[in-house]
């Protein structure tokens, strides 16, 4: 089963962005994706409401539970 960050990385991946982008497109700081994407923290709430938003994904899809 994919985590998180797993997910995260292969959507980005998908779009063509590095990491240094999609941090800019969600007006985060850029190690911010790197630490979501190895698993050393998770975004708040509000965060994963705009990840699922720019990349068109459910929460759900994103926290792995479908």
């Amino acid at each position: 089963m994919e985590t998180f960050g797993e997910r995260l990385k292969e959507l980005r991946k998908e779009r063509g962005l590095g990491q240094v982008a999609l941090a800019e497109q969600l007006e985060v700081g850029k190690s911010v994706i790197s630490l979501w994407e190895t698993g050393q923290c998770e975004p708040t709430l509000g965060n994963l409401i705009k990840l699922a938003r720019f990349f068109g994904a459910s929460i759900d899809y994103l926290a792995g539970l479908e």
